[in-house]
C-alpha cells in the first residue's frame, strides 16, 4: 500500500476521527464544559478529565466505549504561545475510551489503521515510544503492527508513565511521534527534538492500582485513555511550519494582520508573534464566554481577563487602531459554529464581553504603559535589571495592569520583576477585598477521596421522600474515618442512601435530622462528592456507630423554602428572557432557606420599569397555578423540546426537566414546588452589577417574602411613631427634613466662611516681608477645608505677590493644609504650591498636592502642626530670598 499524508481541513479531522470510532461501536460524546465538575482545577486541560471519575471507579460509565473531541485550556506556559510551533491556549483533543472493554492491543491497533488508512500517514515516518518497562507494548508494536524494533522507542516514567495523583489508577503510555526528517535516519533517533519530531498521539494503558507505599497492583478493570491533538495533525496534514498557520487558527491571524494593514507572510518575526498570539487567544475567550466565564479578578475570570488584555495589548503592538477583539471574534465563532453551536447562540454574550473588557483597558493602557516605561526607564538608569514589587502592584491596582504583563513588557527590554515584593503588597488587598469563600477541609477531603474508592454512591431518595431508613456507611471526625463518635462531636455523615438533597446547581444542602435509639444527629448542611452525599452535623445525643440505622428526616419547612426559591428563580430566568433580551442566560445563582440570588449575562442595568414588570410577571405566573410537569429524558430529546441549560455545567445523556408549561422549561436536578401556587409571592429585593456584563437580582419567594415585608413594616411602623405621621407620609416628612438639613448646612456653611474671612484679616498683619515678596504662615483653629481655601486665596489676593501656608485641625485626628502662591513665586523662585504643601503634609503623617499656585493636603497627627508650619516658614523664607 502506497501511503502519503492527506490534506484534510481541522473540520475533516476531527469527523474522520470520530467516524472511525463511531464505526467500531464508540458512542460520540458531546464536549463536556471548559468549567469543569472537577474540583481541584480552574479548566479542562485535558480529554481525559470530564472521564477522571470513571477512571477512578467514583462513577459508573455511560458506555464501554466513547470518543469525543473535547475542548481544552492550559494557561501555564502562556509566555510561548505565539513564540514556539505547537504551544496555544485552547486546543482540541480528539480521543477515544474504553472503560474495561478493549486493551492494549486493541488500542494500538485502531491508532495505526487511523493514522496510516484514514489520514495517510507513511509509516516510516512514524516513531512508537514505549514504557521502558512495557515489555507487552514493546512486542505489539514490533510484532502484530511490525514497527522495526530499532524505531520503538522506550522511555522513562517522566514521559511514559501516567498517574492519578499519589494513588490510584495509573499506568504506562505510548506515544507516537511523527517524523519531519527522516532522510536523518534511524540511528540515533531523539524524540526531544522539536525540529524534527511530533507527538500527536498518545495512548494511556490504565492497567495498574498504586497504593500509598507505591505497590503496583493489576486492576480488575482495565482502561483505555488516548488523546490525538488537533491542531498537531492539522498541521502534519496541511503542511505548515506550526500550529498557528493552520485552517483551525491562521483565519484569525490573517484577520488580525488585515486590521493592522500587514502581510504576514511579509512581516518580521516580532510581528508575527504579536499575531499569532491574537489568533490564539482571541479562539479561547469566544469558546470560554460561549461556557459562561465572566471577567473578573479572580479563578477564571481572571484567567479571561489577562487573555483578552493581552490581545488587545499585542493589537496595539502591531500596529491596530481602536477596538477591534469583536470583529476577529466573529471569524473565530463562523469557524467553531459547526461543531460547538453555542458558540453562535452566546454571540451576543461573548461581543458585549469582549467589547466591555477592551473598552475599559484601553481607557487605562495607554495611560500605564507609560507610566511603566517611565519606571522601565529609571530603573536602567540606574544601571539595576529588576522592577521593584510596589511599582508592578502600582500599575496592577491602578492602571490594571496584570503582573503577567508586566513581567512580558519587562521582559522585552531586558529586565525581570520582584514577584515577592508585588505579592507582599498586594496582600493587604486581598485581605479586604476578597469575597467570602468556603473553607476546604483538605484532610477531610483525603479520607473521602479514599472512600469513594470503597463505597457506592449514595442513593438520593429526596424528589419523592422526606425521611427515609438509611445505613450509616462512613463516619468522619477531625478529618479522619471513625467506626464511631459520641454527643458533642462535628461529624461528616455518609449514608446508603438518603432524602437529604445535596448542594448543587446553586441550592443549597437541607437541614434535619439523623436518629436511631437514643441517637439524634443535627445535620446542617449536606454536600456532594463524586456520587456520596456527606452530611455535616452535630451528634447532640447519643453515640454514632459505624453501621447503624437511622431515620434521616428532613426539615420540612426548610425544603419547603427551598422549593419556592429555586422553582421562583426558574421563573425568573423566564421573566427576563421575555420581557428584557431573550438571549438572556444564567451566569450563576443561590437557592438559600431565606433568598434567591440569579446572575446573569446583560450589557447593561435593568431599569426601575422593568424590574417592577418582571415581578409583577412573576406573580402573575404564581397566581395562575401552573403545574409541574418533570421527565427525564435524552439530553437531545430536552435540548429538540427547548429546555434551557445552564452554560458550564456538564450534563449526562439523561437529563432531569421541569417544565411550568408555556412559561419555563431548564434541565434541573434540584427540587422544587409541584405547583407555582405553592410560591404564594415573589419579591425583587436589589438589582446590580457584579462583573462585566454580568448583573445580578436578589430577591424573595414564599415564607421568605413575609418575613421581607414584616422588616419593613416594622421600620416603617417606628418611622411613623418617630415623625407622628401617617405610614404613606413617612416619605414626604423625610424628604422635607432633608431639605431642612440641606438648607442648614448651606447656611452653616456660609457662616463658616465668614468666620474664617473675619479671622484672616486678623492675619493680614502677621505677614513678613521677603525681598519683593511677603510670607504669610498662620494656624486658624477649627476652620474645615472649604473655609482654609477661601482665607487662604483671600489672603494672597490682599497681599499680592506673596507665598500664604494655613493650618488647621478641623476634627480629632485630623490637620487640614492649604497653599497660596502667586505667579512670580513660581516663576522667578520656582517655588510650586502642590510638591510644596505634599513636602510639609508628610511632616504630620499625610500628604497631598495640587496646582503650581494652590494646593492642598491633609495629615493624621495634629501634635506636628505646629512643627510643620514653622519648617513651612523657615523653607518659604530661604526660598524666597
Amino acid at each position: 500500500m502506497t501511503y502519503s499524508p492527506k490534506f484534510l481541513s481541522g473540520s475533516d479531522i476531527r469527523q474522520k476521527f470520530l467516524n472511525f470510532y463511531a464505526q467500531r461501536e464508540h458512542t460520540i460524546l458531546a464536549s463536556a464544559s471548559l468549567i469543569p465538575e472537577d474540583p481541584t482545577v480552574l479548566l479542562t486541560i485535558a480529554g481525559m478529565l470530564p472521564f477522571k471519575p470513571i477512571f477512578l471507579g467514583q462513577k459508573k460509565a455511560p458506555t464501554p466505549r466513547a470518543t469525543t473531541s473535547q475542548k481544552c485550556i492550559r494557561t501555564n506556559d502562556i509566555e510561548n504561545v505565539g513564540r514556539t510551533a505547537r504551544h496555544q491556549t485552547f486546543f482540541e483533543m480528539l480521543g477515544n475510551f474504553s472503560f474495561g472493554d478493549y486493551f492494549k492491543e486493541q488500542a494500538i491497533k485502531w491508532a495505526w489503521e487511523l493514522s496510516t488508512e484514514v489520514f495517510g500517514l507513511p509509516p516510516e515516518r512514524m516513531v512508537p515510544s514505549v514504557y521502558e518497562e512495557d515489555d507487552e507494548a514493546f512486542a505489539i508494536w514490533r510484532d502484530k503492527i511490525g514497527v522495526p524494533e530499532h524505531r520503538i522507542q522506550r522511555m522513562g516514567k517522566d514521559d511514559n508513565f501516567w498517574v492519578s495523583g499519589p494513588t490510584g489508577p495509573c499506568g504506562p503510555c505510548s506515544e507516537i511521534y511523527y517524523d519531519f526528517h527522516p532522510e536523518k535516519g534511524d540511528k540515533n533517533i531523539d524524540l526531544e527534538d522539536d525540529s524534527r519530531f511530533i507527538e500527536f498521539y498518545n495512548l494511556v494503558f490504565m492497567q495498574y492500582n498504586r497504593d500509598i507505599d507505591g505497590n503496583l497492583t493489576p486492576l480488575q478493570s482495565q482502561n483505555i485513555d488516548t488523546g490525538l491533538g488537533l491542531e498537531r495533525m492539522a498541521q502534519i496534514l496541511q503542511s505548515v511550519p506550526n500550529n498557528y498557520e493552520t485552517d483551525l487558527i491562521f483565519p484569525m491571524v490573517e484577520a488580525a494582520a488585515e486590521l493592522a494593514g500587514i502581510e504576514y507572510k511579509k512581516a518580521d518575526e516580532k510581528t508575527k508573534i504579536s499575531l499569532k498570539v491574537i489568533g490564539d487567544h482571541i479562539r479561547a475567550v469566544v469558546h470560554l464566554i460561549a461556557d459562561g466565564v465572566s471577567t473578573s479578578n479572580t479563578g477564571r475570570g481572571y484567567i479571561l481577563r489577562r487573555l483578552i488584555r493581552r490581545v488587545v495589548r499585542h493589537g496595539r503592538l502591531v500596529g491596530i487602531e481602536g477596538e477591534f477583539t469583536t470583529k476577529i471574534a466573529e471569524t473565530a465563532i463562523q469557524l467553531s459554529q459547526e461543531a460547538y453551536p453555542n458558540v453562535r447562540e452566546r454571540e451576543k454574550v461573548i461581543k458585549a464581553e469582549l467589547q466591555q473588557e477592551e473598552s475599559r483597558f484601553l481607557k487605562t493602557l495607554e495611560r500605564g504603559e507609560k507610566l511603566l516605561q517611565e519606571v522601565i526607564a529609571k530603573v536602567k538608569q540606574k544601571k539595576q535589571t529588576k522592577i521593584g514589587g510596589k511599582d508592578a502592584f502600582k500599575l496592577y491596582d491602578t492602571y490594571g495592569f496584570p503582573l503577567e504583563l508586566t513581567q512580558e513588557i519587562a521582559e522585552e527590554e531586558g529586565l525581570t520583576v520582584d514577584v515577592e515584593g508585588f505579592n507582599a503588597a498586594m496582600q493587604t488587598q486581598i485581605d479586604t477585598s476578597q469575597g467570602a469563600h468556603e473553607t476546604i477541609d483538605l484532610t477531610v477531603q483525603e479520607s473521602l477521596d479514599r472512600l469513594a474508592e470503597k463505597i457506592h454512591p449514595t442513593e438520593f431518595l429526596g424528589y419523592t421522600d422526606l425521611q427515609s431508613p438509611a445505613m450509616v456507611s462512613a463516619v468522619l471526625a477531625n478529618g479522619k474515618t471513625v467506626e464511631n463518635a459520641e454527643a458533642g462531636t462535628e461529624v461528616q455523615v455518609v449514608l446508603d442512601k438518603t432524602p437529604f438533597y445535596a448542594e448543587s446547581g446553586g441550592q443549597i444542602g437541607d437541614k434535619g435530622y439523623l436518629c436511631g435509639d437514643n441517637l439524634v444527629v443535627r445535620v446542617e448542611d449536606v454536600q456532594k462528592e463524586s456520587g456520596i452525599f456527606i452530611h455535616y452535623g452535630r451528634i447532640e445525643r447519643g453515640t454514632l456507630q459505624l453501621g447503624d440505622t437511622v431515620t434521616a428526616q428532613l426539615d420540612r419547612a426548610c425544603r419547603r423554602r427551598l422549593q419556592a426559591n429555586h422553582t421562583a428563580t426558574h421563573l425568573l430566568q423566564a421573566a427576563l428572557r421575555k420581557l428584557v433580551d431573550e438571549s438572556i442566560s444564567q451566569a450563576g445563582s443561590l437557592v438559600a432557606f431565606d433568598r434567591l440570588r440569579f446572575d446573569f449575562n446583560l450589557s447593561r442595568s435593568l431599569t426601575p420599569e422593568e424590574l417592577q414588570q418582571v415581578e409583577e410577571q412573576v406573580n402573575t405566573w404564581v397566581a395562575e397555578a401552573h403545574e409541574a410537569d418533570v421527565n427525564i429524558m435524552p439530553l437531545e430529546e430536552a435540548k429538540a423540546k427547548g429546555a434551557i441549560a445552564m452554560f458550564g455545567e456538564k450534563y449526562t445523556s439523561d437529563v432531569r426537566v421541569i417544565d411550568f408549561p408555556g412559561v419555563s422549561m431548564e434541565l434541573c436536578g434540584g427540587t422544587h414546588v409541584r405547583n407555582t401556587a405553592e410560591i404564594g409571592a415573589f419579591k425583587i429585593i436589589s438589582e446590580s452589577g457584579i462583573s462585566s456584563g454580568v448583573r445580578r437580582i436578589e430577591a424573595v419567594a414564599g415564607s421568605s417574602v413575609l418575613d421581607y415585608l414584616n422588616v419593613r413594616d416594622k421600620v416603617v411602623r417606628e418611622l411613623s411613631d418617630r415623625f407622628k405621621v401617617q405610614p404613606e407620609e413617612v416619605t414626604e416628612r423625610v424628604a422635607k427634613l432633608q431639605a431642612e438639613l440641606k438648607a442648614t448646612n448651606k447656611e452653616l456653611d456660609e457662616l463658616k466662611t465668614q468666620l474664617a474671612l473675619a479671622q484672616s484679616n486678623q492675619l493680614l498683619d502677621l505677614a513678613e516681608s521677603v525681598g519683593s515678596f511677603k510670607v504669610l504662615v498662620a494656624q486658624m483653629d477649627g476652620a474645615d477645608p472649604d473655609s482654609l481655601k477661601t482665607a487662604a486665596e483671600r489672603l494672597q489676593q490682599k497681599l499680592g505677590e506673596s507665598a500664604v501656608v494655613l493650618g488647621s485641625t478641623p476634627a480629632e485626628g485630623k490637620v487640614s493644609l492649604v497653599a497660596a502662591f502667586s505667579p512670580k513665586v513660581n516663576k522667578e523662585k520656582k517655588l510650586l504650591a502642590g510638591k510644596f504643601i505634599g513636602t510639609i503634609a508628610k511632616r504630620c503623617g499625610g500628604g497631598g498636592g495640587g496646582r503650581p499656585n494652590f494646593a492642598q493636603a491633609g495629615g493624621r497627627d495634629p501634635s506636628k502642626l505646629a512643627e510643620a508650619l514653622e519648617i513651612a516658614k523657615q523653607q518659604l523664607v530661604e526660598g524666597l530670598k
